[in-house]
């Protein structure tokens, strides 16, 4: 059986956090156990992890080129192993793997969050008979690093011990055949998984089954949500209002409002409204620099935020809940609505200070699958993309809603100040391409301006690129030295114009 996934993209700690990878240069049980453990119990609703044999770390990654296993040596490893993981309470067996890599045999085990967490094994794994005698304690993983549950970890595993994620949930209300084989065969051939070899000449059960989409009897076997929500053509069916709703309100009276409803697989709803939202609703300013080929130019919103966004909400809605995510435009802001909202580890302070670091995940199986098709970014690096590429675009910073009862949790990014001017003038005489070159210098200060209020003090070189110039100019240069002299800009330091930490600041009146 193959892993659906890429090997070498665990090998490049690509697609996958290096939190969820665990590199041994040869088989010693008692850590591989201990990690198999913790990744079983999935304390952060992670989604697991995979530990691959054979591959020496150092410094944190894999050592290159590969050192690899005895071939002789395989199949031992791998009959040892499944002895070893009979210490695991409730028993637990990883998905084991022979890969040959680059010319070197490695052994990858997947580990799946288990449904009958909490596991524990022995402390102390024996290498011969009598390993099972020694305490058994839990284990979690805390960053890249499998440890031994405190007390309080303890009463917080045991407390998990039903609560399976949604996502990962036996659906008693659909059959397996319910997932279209050619939706699993695309899916398998994007993310290059050796399974889409034989996907269309083997049985969905069969395939669904190596990507554990299926769980239950041999006599009774059901697809898990997530197969539901990516594999199936109509995931509205078993979850209401499974769908993103774009709606763009040009006027607060709902004059010239249109709406667009995208559904399908989770993947294919959010690849089409961004599409949309790209084609349909960003739009970009361009202005001419004078005396210069270059010119400035800046989004309503830029567009690598949106997507941030917008799949941020599709991976931690609940789907429990029958209500759509919702994205409405204006002609001042575009909002980003889900539910609920973020869980309580994520404070208000955290909310104001734009730092989202969540403990643990709502959906750890969606998560995978967009990780693998390459539609969000890995753990806790979407919000930090959002401000950036505002930042990066000349917006304001976005700010995050929920209320006191985390009923919702809603995304707001403004519209650029560029094109909140250009709304509220619409003659041609004032459209940056019709201005003259004096006037030009006069917008350039405005620019100037709306740049240091919206980032801070810059230095020259910031500032040129902040509006959009690879080098300063001289005109931005004259422009600049006409607003320190007329007192509408000063320096970060007066008394060294030329310190290299020296950076240009707007006079506040």
């Amino acid at each position: 059986m193959a892993l659906p996934i890429n090997v070498n993209d665990l090998i490049h700690q690509r697609k996958v956090e290096r939190t969820r990878i665990e590199y041994k240069g040869d088989w010693n049980p008692e850590p591989i156990i201990h990690t198999i453990t913790a990744f079983a119990n999935d304390f952060d609703n992670m989604g697991g992890g995979y530990i691959l044999i054979g591959v020496a770390e150092e410094n944190g990654r894999p050592r290159l080129p590969l050192e690899g296993l005895d071939p002789d040596s395989i199949d031992d490893i791998q009959l040892d192993l499944l002895n070893k993981c009979n210490f695991i309470e409730p028993r637990c067996i990883p998905v084991i793997e022979p890969y040959n890599v680059d010319g070197k045999d490695i052994l990858v085990l997947w580990i799946p969050g288990g449904e009958d967490r909490p596991y524990k094994c022995p402390e102390k794994v024996y290498t011969q008979k009598g390993g099972e005698k020694s305490p058994k304690a839990y284990y979690i993983r805390k960053g890249a690093r499998t440890l031994k549950a405190n007390a309080r970890e303890e009463r917080e595993l045991i407390a998990m011990a039903r609560d399976i994620p949604f996502d990962d949930r036996i659906n008693y209300h659909a059959d397996v055949t319910d997932m279209k084989p050619a939706l699993l065969a695309d899916y398998l051939h994007t993310v290059g998984s050796d399974l889409y070899d034989n996907a269309l000449n083997r049985s969905v059960e069969a395939v669904a089954t190596d990507m554990q989409l299926v769980r239950g009897p041999s006599e009774y076997r059901k697809p898990v949500n997530v197969g539901l929500m990516f594999f199936n053509e109509h995931p509205e069916q078993y979850f209401s209002f499974a769908q993103i709703e774009v709606v763009d309100k040009p006027d607060p009276t709902g004059i010239g409002m249109t709406e667009k409803t995208f559904k399908g697989p989770l993947d294919r709803q959010l690849r089409d409204a961004l599409a949309y939202i790209r084609n349909y609703i960003i739009k970009e300013y361009i202005t001419k620099v004078p005396d210069s080929e270059l010119a400035i130019r800046a989004f309503n919103w830029p567009y690598q935020a949106v997507e941030e966004a917008l799949s941020n909400a599709v991976y931690h809605k609940s789907y429990q809940i029958h209500e759509p995510i919702t994205v409405t435009v204006t002609p001042e802001k575009m909002e980003i609505l889900s539910l609920p909202g973020p869980d309580r580890s994520i404070t208000d302070e955290h909310l104001a200070d734009r730092v989202l670091v969540s403990r643990r995940y709502r959906n750890r199986r969606i998560g995978d699958f967009l990780k693998e098709l390459e539609i969000v970014e890995g753990r806790n690096t979407g919000v930090p993309l959002i401000l950036s590429s505002m930042q990066n675009n000349g917006s304001a910073l976005p700010t995050f809603e929920t209320d006191e009862d985390r009923s919702y949790f809603l995304t707001v990014l403004p519209i650029h100040p560029f094109f909140l001017k250009q709304d509220n003038s619409s003659s041609p005489e004032k459209h940056p391409s019709h201005i003259s070159s004096r006037r030009n210098r006069g917008e350039l200060r405005v620019l100037i301006i709306d740049a240091l209020t919206l980032q801070g003090n810059l230095s020259t070189n910031e500032l040129a690129s902040a509006l959009g110039y690879k080098k300063i100019t001289d005109t931005l240069r004259e422009v600049i030295n006409e607003m320190l002299i007329s007192g509408e800009l000063t320096y970060l330091y007066p008394d060294k114009p030329k310190s290299r930490n020296q950076k240009i600041c707007l006079v506040k009146k």
